[in-house]
């Protein structure tokens, strides 16, 4: 019988989030606290599920409006114009504006889209207790941690537009509501993923391998 490997948890260890000091709480405590910051510590993050599960289905609700609604209202002599994510892409897409258009796209489109279905699915998994692909799927949460802080690229593409742009009465630029859920989308999946407690998906594997043993 091969023996099952020691996790920081079956050693009665906890990890610091902010400060990542490994301590060992008082005996039968479900909790403790940081001895160098004095943050409180913990097994696992309470009700990761349940709140990372609450903020997708946020997010994933205010995606629909956020791609829907105009986010950004053009006002000039000739009258007033509303444009869309897509809109706005089909209108950058040039020989000279290209760049910008396909930064536009992934930021407000690919990427949004799949932060969503990764913490889904990453939800789906744990909640499943599945032990296939932890290493692929931490990675996954690694990434998806990673690039939530480019996700604002839209939202200030569109501020810094409508601010710069204001020749009135000639030309004026004001956010949309779109703006509003896209910012919401993009807050929400942040907030998703810093809930997320990735310690959870390893948690099946040290299960099966103190039955193995």
């Amino acid at each position: 019988m091969s023996q099952a490997a020691a996790n920081a948890m079956a050693l009665g260890l906890q990890s610091c989030e902010t400060c990542m000091l490994l301590t060992r709480p008082a005996a039968g405590a479900h909790e403790g606290r940081c001895p160098r910051c004095g943050s409180e510590t913990h097994f696992r993050k309470p009700a990761s599920l349940q709140r990372t599960a609450a903020l997708v289905v946020a997010a994933a609700i205010c995606y629909i409006p956020a791609n829907l609604l105009p986010v950004m209202n053009t006002t000039t002599s000739s009258g007033s114009e509303t444009d869309t994510i897509l809109q706005g892409v089909v209108l950058l897409w040039s020989p000279t504006g290209w760049p910008l258009a396909l930064i536009v796209l992934f930021a407000s489109v690919m990427i949004p889209s799949a932060k969503i279905l990764a913490l889904g699915y990453l939800l789906v998994t744990v909640q499943r207790g599945s032990v296939r692909n932890s290493g692929q799927r931490v990675r996954l949460y690694r990434i998806v941690e990673l690039i939530g802080r480019w996700s604002m690229v839209d939202v200030f593409v569109a501020t810094f537009t409508a601010a710069l742009v204001q020749l009135q009465p000639l030309m004026s630029i004001a956010p949309g509501p779109g703006l509003v859920f896209f910012a919401a989308v993009v807050v929400l999946t942040m907030l998703a993923a810093e809930s997320f407690d990735p310690r959870l998906i390893w948690d099946p594997s040290s299960e099966q391998e103190a039955d193995d043993v």
